[in-house]
């Protein structure tokens, strides 16, 4: 049952990241796709209907996460309090961005929000890939399953390490590219016209930027935690994860060639599930990695709830699950179809 909840976790967080991923990266390009203020309203629009309710699964994820592994959300609120606050704060900033724009029709008003929306997209996305770093890299738990990370310490991968270092921001690096080619695909295939044509540019320029920095952190990684390929060893099917990174990486480069925006979202989305997938297979049993000492990590047996308790929340959870996947099939069908026009009154 611990297992099970591990896996029901690590989709819901990768449902987040795809869902809010586009959101973020549709900020990330923002300003570089969008000319003037009515393309910038396109834009918002494009994601107006949906950004709020992809929000929910990082809510969802992380309620999941406090039910079925406690221990985890006590050691992890310990130690990355404050990136958590720097997090949540950006959220706001960014819901504020779209939400605060249209009150004012005043220029300097409207730029402020435009920036600030940007902005906090660019570093959300960063920031996120940093804390996948930390949960890859390992975090300096004591024999309580506590800790604390000052935001940095002296860069370098070392037991003490801060919350950056050369390690976790190559892997904020990682997670800006790649959401940026996302966010961009998303824009490409709700939009036409000049707008189109951009979105397509900055996902191109986006794709070397993945490329290059997956290579990287694919050494990397292998050099922090050289036991990351353990379960790829005994268990051999699960370089399935990474054969559909691959996939869909390659398959993000081809479709845009051929100007197949739907396809090309559809790669960017397997690219970052495989890229996931892969992380939480080579993770497994390990939900949060001692850099001190080994036995004070934080797995799936030490850190669950009771069988009784995961037995009775599976229960609910489906039924969460259902209704949840429910509204959003009815969402997105509703607003399916590309965004070319302005409607007065709207952001």
């Amino acid at each position: 049952m611990p297992t099970l909840w591990f896996i029901l976790v690590a989709v819901m967080l990768a449902t987040y990241v795809v869902l809010d991923g586009f959101d973020l990266g549709a900020g990330i390009v923002y300003l570089l796709v969008a000319k003037n203020d009515d393309e910038r309203r396109i834009i918002l629009r494009a994601i107006g209907p949906v950004w709020d309710g992809n929000e929910v699964w990082l809510l969802a994820a992380g309620g999941t996460l406090y039910f079925a592994f406690p221990l985890l959300y006590a050691s992890s609120f310990s130690g990355f309090y404050l990136p958590l606050m720097m997090i949540l704060w950006l959220l706001m900033l960014r819901g504020l961005g779209i939400e605060f724009r249209h009150q004012l029709h005043h220029q300097l008003w409207k730029s402020f929000w435009d920036v600030a929306f940007s902005i906090s997209s660019l570093l959300l996305a960063i920031f996120f890939g940093a804390a996948l770093g930390n949960v890859v890299r390992g975090v300096p738990l004591n024999n309580e399953h506590y800790f604390f990370e000052p935001l940095w310490t002296s860069f370098m991968v070392v037991p003490d390490s801060g919350i950056l270092d050369w390690f976790t921001t190559l892997m904020g690096l990682v997670a800006m590219f790649t959401l940026t080619a996302h966010g961009a695909n998303y824009i490409s295939l709700k939009t036409d016209g000049e707008i189109q044509q951009r979105s397509r540019a900055a996902a191109a320029r986006a794709w070397w930027g993945v490329l290059l920095t997956s290579l990287l952190a694919l050494v990397a990684v292998s050099y922090v935690r050289p036991d990351a390929w353990g379960n790829y060893v005994n268990f051999p099917w699960g370089y399935l994860f990474p054969i559909a990174s691959v996939l869909g990486l390659a398959g993000m480069y081809f479709f845009r060639l051929n100007g197949k925006d739907f396809k090309a979202f559809l790669s960017s989305s397997l690219f970052i599930v495989g890229m996931l997938c892969a992380t939480a297979f080579s993770l497994y049993p390990c939900l949060l990695p001692a850099s001190t000492d080994p036995t004070y990590s934080v797995t799936v047996s030490n850190a669950a709830a009771s069988e009784y308790g995961l037995t009775v929340g599976l229960v609910w959870w489906i039924i969460g699950i259902m209704l949840a996947t429910g509204y959003f099939t009815y969402v997105y069908r509703s607003f399916r179809g590309k965004v070319s026009s302005v409607e007065e009154g709207q952001y």
